[in-house]
């Protein structure tokens, strides 16, 4: 019944939010519910950098909407790491969309009688579609032939490395693990399906990595890499979650020296441990909240309430902007979760007044965080519970709410995401940059050569 009114529904929501730009209404609706792929738009490879299409990576997460052994096609041929849109009946400016497959959604991508690739809804073409590039760096592979996109892929159309250096978090069990986060899921169902996905990467391997991308990175492209994986409550090779991440930005920074934005996704950490962080040369710092309100921080993440505190997490927070610059602490929040059932807001207007709480709380202390759009991954409880996710009208009201509280505060765009506005923003797993037109900071200077490989694809 929902893919019936779905076309009625976003143009309903583009006419009552005509403030937002419209390619942020479809943007969302597709994080949130994901896409179906025609099997000749699949990116035409299964691991490494033999296709034309650069396939989909499985960074950290699966952020797909059923398992791999469920996904048929997608799961031996890759799907395409992201998508662009452009034109169609809305006249998209063009749009970057993280790819989350969903078989059972009314958004599909195939080809037409030309072979000239398309999203259609309901049957109906919305959109041209492009598909991104293999880039020149994922033909090469380390020398123990591993792939760089194993252990240095690529997103947000190539401005961003995600170095997941620890695929797994210590938050183990329905006592700690995150209720909405499948990491240690999808370490397991890539090692079950025989797929190269190493646990904790070697620092070698993560610079021999970057070196290729350097060396064939010729337009400067990446921008930025950000270190991140689990959380680690005790140690990992005898170091602690600020030296384990540490000494990764310090090799990296010592090998290509202000080559790239370094930015760490760790706990809300002690001062003493933010401070070696800095040390290590990481410039951007985000130590994520997930979700604000207090139950739901408490049922959501209870392994960071445990070991933690929602209080502390966020004292934390705050102080670690004596260390890095208010502008440089970016939490992140997972967009969503605030409605999932059974014990989430039943009500978008609740739900949105208690994240812009949130925003408020941390904007006054010139902290912009920012967000991902909830995937209902199917491995994980409030997945299971909730597989259509939030509704399509908090997300858009999200990003009214989310402008409005950074233009009360005369903030701007965070740095480290390259530019900001539609038919420009980068950032691919929610559309909070799609929809800050006018808000980009002029000093970022983060803002990447317009990528090639943009326009209308066709199929192989």
């Amino acid at each position: 019944m929902e893919s019936q009114s779905r076309t009625a529904l976003i143009e309903d929501l583009m006419g009552r939010f005509a403030h937002v730009p419209r390619e942020a209404v479809i943007k969302e609706d597709l994080l949130r519910g994901g896409m179906a792929f025609d099997e000749s738009a699949l990116s035409g490879t299964a691991n490494g950098g033999a296709g034309d299409v650069k396939p989909k990576s499985y960074f950290i997460f699966s952020f797909d909407h059923r398992t791999l052994p469920e996904l048929g096609a997608a799961a031996l041929n890759r799907p395409p790491e992201e998508i662009v849109l452009t034109g169609g009946p809305y006249d998209l400016r063009r749009t970057v969309v993280s790819v989350r497959v969903n078989p059972d959604s009314p958004y599909v991508v195939r080809g037409d009688e030309e072979g000239r690739l398309g999203l259609y809804l309901d049957g109906a073409r919305i959109s041209d579609v492009g598909l991104p590039p293999m880039p020149e760096y994922y033909r090469h592979t380390l020398s123990n032939g591993k792939s760089v996109m194993e252990v240095a892929p690529t997103i947000q159309w190539g401005y961003l490395i995600y170095l997941t250096v620890f695929r797994v978090c210590q938050y183990f069990g329905a006592k700690e693990e995150c209720q909405f986060c499948d990491i240690n899921h999808n370490w397991r169902q890539h090692k079950a399906a025989g797929r190269p996905y190493t646990g904790v990467k070697p620092v070698e391997e993560v610079l021999e990595a970057l070196e290729i991308i350097d060396r064939y990175d010729t337009a400067g492209i990446s921008r930025a890499y950000t270190l991140t994986g689990g959380s680690i409550t005790s140690q990992v090779g005898g170091r602690d979650e600020a030296d384990f991440y540490g000494q990764y930005a310090q090799a990296i920074e010592e090998r290509f020296p202000g080559r790239w934005i370094g930015k760490v996704v760790a706990q809300a950490l002690p001062r003493d441990a933010v401070q070696r962080f800095h040390d290590h040369g990481v410039r951007i710092y985000h130590p994520n909240f997930e979700v604000w309100d207090r139950r739901l921080f408490q049922l959501h993440c209870p392994g960071k309430e445990r070991y933690v505190g929602r209080d502390e997490w966020h004292r934390r927070i705050l102080d670690s902007t004596e260390i890095f610059g208010p502008r440089n602490v970016i939490p992140n929040f997972v967009a969503g979760i605030e409605m999932a059932e059974p014990f989430g807001f039943t009500k978008v207007s609740e739900a949105i007044e208690s994240t812009t709480e949130g925003l408020r709380f941390f904007m006054s202390h010139g902290v912009v965080p920012r967000f991902t759009t909830w995937c209902p991954e199917p491995t994980t409880p409030l997945g299971k519970a909730n597989p259509l996710g939030a509704p399509l009208e908090y997300h858009i009201r999200l990003l009214e709410a989310y402008r409005a509280t950074l233009e009360d505060f005369g903030l701007s765009s965070p740095p480290g995401y390259g530019p900001a506005g539609p038919g420009r923003a980068v950032f691919s797993v929610s559309s909070f940059m799609d929809s800050l037109e006018g808000l980009e900071a002029p000093e970022t200077g983060d803002t990447p050569p317009t990528p090639s490989g943009t326009g209308p694809a066709t199929t192989a």
